[in-house]
């Protein structure tokens, strides 16, 4: 195989699979294109939870001059092609049935109802198989849905913005606006992509979030409110039905029929949230804060991303930001004199 002409095709498989992107949870983001001697003939992605795949969109696209090069073209696909009846019939079948004879495939798929049965259904079936190709980077596209599946867990993506001096808030905890519109739009992008959202108690009652994504497209991620003692107001946002919202609390106390209640011992809280939101198919979660709960997910090891805000503003004693550690700075992106950092474990 030409390493170079097979990554070209790969990376515009992970380019199709971006698109996406909140979209499709708790199923991965998947890319395909069919190449016939170097010429792109057909391509697709899994565009909506429920709707075809991306090999089937892949296949369905090829002008009807060029359905002959079918059978003659190498199907190039970020993810090991699904050997199982889910919401759709399996793509594996789907590739045989077409009389396709290679796939290049990015990364096998852990889920344990595909797990190589898609590459073992292929091959029993006469289809060269290659794996491996930009194994890394068709993984990192869809760490959300390998880290549900390999951890038993939501992938968790910790934010908070910071003054200069490394101050969250005012020493009352009233809000205090940090970030500048740029990097505010920003995070409503943040949270088309996951799940789920969650703040604390004192965030709830004093900012009264509505924690959705008005300023940008696509779905709202649930509302998850630790507030153990249903301090939260009934006036507040968060409790308006806009949204599908659970609270986490130590009792089911206070439902108004327009929320759920998740109740808990808080003895040993976050444990037995990640199994909750485990069996609640929650593939994903922004934990906005504040900094009580962020230093909880922090102490315990449970992040796998963290993106700081700081601005340009710089706050008088207040709520300090929470300190990572075992954390790796990333990358740095400027944005209209904000400063966003990216850090992952180390």
């Amino acid at each position: 195989m030409n390493s170079t002409f097979n990554e070209f095709f790969m990376h515009r498989c992970l380019q199709l699979a971006a698109m996406g992107a909140g979209q499709v949870a708790p199923n991965p983001m998947v890319g395909a294109v069919l190449v016939h001697q170097g010429r792109i003939i057909g391509e697709g992605y899994h565009r909506q939870y429920g709707q075809a795949h991306a090999e089937v969109n892949c296949v369905n696209s090829v002008a009807e001059e060029d359905q002959s090069l079918i059978p003659l073209s190498t199907m190039y696909v970020s993810l090991e092609p699904c050997a199982h009846h889910g919401k759709t019939p399996p793509c594996a079948d789907l590739i045989v049935s077409r009389g396709i004879k290679q796939v290049v495939i990015g990364c096998i798929d852990t889920f344990s109802a595909v797990a190589g049965k898609g590459i073992e259904k292929l091959e029993k079936a006469g289809v060269t198989v290659h794996t491996g190709m930009l194994e890394a980077e068709c993984r990192y596209i869809n760490r959300r849905f390998f880290t549900f599946h390999e951890k038993k867990r939501p992938y968790i993506v910790l934010k908070w913005a910071q003054g200069h001096n490394g101050i969250m808030a005012a020493a009352d905890g009233e809000p205090v606006k940090i970030s500048n519109k740029f990097s505010n739009r920003l995070v409503h992008k943040w949270r088309s992509e996951e799940m789920g959202i969650l703040v604390g108690t004192r965030t709830a009652i004093m900012d009264n979030p509505r924690l959705n994504n008005r300023l940008w497209t696509g779905k709202d991620p649930v509302r998850l409110v630790i507030d153990r003692d249903r301090k939260v107001p009934h006036s507040h946002h968060v409790w308006d039905g806009s949204i599908p919202t659970i609270f986490i609390a130590a009792s089911s106390a206070g439902t108004n029929g327009l929320t759920e209640t998740m109740q808990l011992d808080f003895k040993d809280l976050l444990p037995q949230l990640m199994t909750q939101l485990h069996q609640r198919q929650m593939q994903s979660i922004l934990v906005e804060g504040g900094p009580y709960v962020l230093r909880q997910f922090i102490a315990a090891g449970l992040w796998d991303e963290a993106r700081v805000i700081t601005g340009t503003v710089t706050l008088p004693a207040g709520l300090s930001a929470p300190f990572l550690t075992h954390a790796a700075l990333t990358h740095t992106m400027p944005l209209n004199g904000d400063r966003i950092d990216f850090y992952n474990p180390a």
